[in-house]
């Protein structure tokens, strides 16, 4: 069972765009990678709500002229 007060976490983020923490020793899922922030499950929150402003995927957004890269 994962502790979010003792384990360490990283943020990961997937093609589209959405962010997650996941579990800072086990493999990354496919399709996702390591966005940079690692540390509580506490700190790694508050780094996803600094950088991701809209949670609609990247695709949606570009269909709709709102880009990102």
């Amino acid at each position: 069972m994962l502790d979010g007060a003792t384990t360490r976490f990283l943020v990961v983020v997937n093609h589209e765009g959405q962010f997650s923490v996941w579990p800072e020793e086990r493999e990354l899922p496919a399709g996702w990678t390591a966005h940079g922030a690692r540390g509580t499950r506490a700190e790694c929150l508050d780094a996803i709500r600094a950088h991701w402003d809209d949670m609609r995927p990247l695709s949606l957004r570009r269909t709709f002229g709102e880009g990102g890269a």
